[in-house]
């Protein structure tokens, strides 16, 4: 049985998800410009993310005033309820700046340090996942009621179709680059989204088989990592770590493994 505070924590992050994903998909202006750079001159945050951040913490503070927060565009405060909120606004803010599709507001729920609540809403895509520990995954979407996930069956790593993401700063784009050199022919494809979260919402939904990434911070992965588990996914970082800023892997349980494997064979957590 679901606990009655887990409850509450989800449907409180699946309003503020909708609202923020509102606010980011209507109130986009035409002339939407850069606002601030984080780590590099190309790592952009726009106005729209500031924007959305403030909304989201806003709704929660107002019913939930203990809690701590924890968000890529400032937030930051421990609470006192035992409870944080790990927050990304607007994951994949470079696509929302150029008009793409995959971006996602991210909103997590930690009890006593282990997130328990996962919400990731995709405007464009017009799908909503969410988790709670325990519970399972499910997401509502262009299909008709609310759709339980699961990740897709085990395939060979030679015919996963994998996902990954690049890091702004020159150096490290340059050597994820050579790992996904090394990567391609001993898979069936890599892509590239543009946003961690939405990327590990596809492996939960079986849309992807595999998923990594390097330099992500911990609001780019709570909300979609819890996601992804409870559909099924392994996830982790390096061998027997969780994952952390030097590596995040998830996949279905034939592929992230082996997967996980290349990518310490590869150096693919270092420069």
């Amino acid at each position: 049985m679901t606990d009655p505070l887990h409850t509450d924590l989800l449907d409180l992050a699946l309003t503020a998800a909708r609202r923020a994903g509102e606010l980011l998909r209507d109130g986009r202006p035409a002339d939407l410009a850069v606002a601030a750079t984080k780590s590099s001159p190309i790592d952009a945050v726009t106005e729209m993310d500031i924007a959305a951040e403030k909304l989201i913490t806003g709704l929660i503070a107002e019913h939930r005033p203990d809690d701590g927060f924890l968000g890529e565009e400032g937030a930051s405060s421990e609470g006192s309820s035992g409870v944080r909120w790990v927050i990304d606004p607007l994951d994949g803010t470079v696509n929302y700046l150029y008009g793409l599709p995959t971006w996602a507001v991210s909103i997590a729920a930690e009890q006593d340090g282990e997130t328990v609540v996962g919400v990731v809403e995709i405007p464009m895509r017009g799908e909503t996942f969410h988790a709670v520990r325990g519970g399972g995954a499910r997401a509502t979407g262009a299909w008709e009621g609310e759709r339980t996930l699961a990740c897709r069956p085990t395939a060979p790593l030679d015919q996963a179709l994998v996902s990954t993401g690049f890091n702004y700063v020159t150096e490290v784009r340059a050597h994820q680059a050579d790992v996904a050199r090394r990567l391609i022919p001993l898979l069936r494809d890599i892509r590239r989204g543009g946003s961690a979260a939405a990327d590990l919402c596809d492996v939960a939904a079986g849309r992807l088989d595999g998923y990594f990434e390097r330099g992500l911070h911990p609001w780019d992965l709570a909300a979609g990592d819890l996601i992804a588990r409870e559909a099924g996914a392994l996830t982790g970082g390096r061998p027997g770590e969780r994952p952390s800023r030097e590596l995040a892997v998830a996949g279905t349980p034939g592929v992230f493994e082996p997967l996980q494997r290349l990518l310490e064979d590869f150096g693919a957590w270092h420069d």
